[in-house]
């Protein structure tokens, strides 16, 4: 690839989904790019580039925009933060509603992430009698969508994050692949959604998670995204990022939960019911 050509995906990356493309490392992009020439039958990368400059397709555009996303995940990463909404976030706000607690999984690649916070659902005590879920996954990425409503993950997959005992209790074997149990499954609804976009229909969630994007957004764009899910929050809502994700100048609308980081909270009072 050309500098030229580096530099156009990079633009096209950024300004369809914010992703901030490293030009510096063409090796990634090749990497990220070539499944993608291989099953739309080009020869190379430059003829897929030149095919864009041409057509301006935007089924071949997206493509391209989803395979420049990273979409690695594991089941359970950054487990604090699974052990923290288990143990105190979803407890506390289960006595605080009388209607399902909305959860949404923003970004969610292939599955795993919303399947962990069904199961931290699924093993939550001291939960209000009767406390009820919903759960949501999104992504951009159409193909990681299909993947994860399927619920069927390799050898190789469950075993990054998930703990055996988890894995004999929610899923089941078929062969050399595990899905996940009809119950979890069902509880998930799915929908393709570009965080740029106007997130204002969704509704209000008591609980976002996002995870592993925003070190992948372009920085002008980060403030822009955690802004617009702040707005998604119910009054007494919580924001899960990466511990490494700071807010600070971003918005003021969130402050840091004491003790549990990347957790992020609408309303400060409820600190004390939200710890660790």
């Amino acid at each position: 690839m050309t500098p030229e050509h580096i530099d156009l995906l990079a633009a096209l990356g950024r300004a369809r989904a914010g992703v901030r493309v490293d030009v510096e490392k063409p090796y990634l992009i090749e990497s990220r790019l070539t499944p993608l020439v291989r099953r739309e039958g080009f020869e190379s990368i430059e003829a897929l580039i030149d095919e864009l400059r041409a057509k301006r397709e935007e089924r071949l555009i997206w493509a391209v925009v989803e395979s420049l996303c990273r979409t690695d995940t594991t089941f359970f990463r950054g487990r604090e933060a699974f052990d923290a909404l288990r143990d105190s976030v979803l407890p506390a706000l289960s006595h605080r509603r009388d209607t399902p607690l909305r959860i949404w999984s923003a970004a969610c690649a292939t599955g795993q992430e919303v399947y962990s916070l069904a199961m931290t659902a699924a093993e939550a005590t001291e939960l209000a009698a009767g406390a009820r879920f919903e759960l949501f996954g999104s992504d951009l990425s159409e193909r990681c969508l299909e993947k994860a409503q399927s619920g069927l993950y390799t050898q190789f997959e469950v075993q990054r994050g998930l703990p055996i005992r988890m894995l004999v209790k929610y899923f089941e074997s078929q062969d050399d692949t595990w899905t996940i149990s009809p119950r979890l499954r069902q509880m998930v609804r799915w929908r393709r959604i570009n965080l740029l976009s106007d997130l204002s229909a969704l509704g209000l969630f008591d609980v976002i998670l996002l995870r592993n994007v925003l070190r992948n957004m372009a920085a002008p764009l980060r403030g822009k995204i955690v802004r617009s899910l702040a707005d998604r929050l119910s009054p007494d809502g919580v924001l899960v990022l990466d511990p490494e994700d700071d807010v600070s100048g971003l918005t003021d609308r969130l402050v840091a939960a004491p003790g549990n980081a990347g957790i992020y909270l609408r309303d400060p009072s409820i600190a004390r019911l939200v710890a660790a």
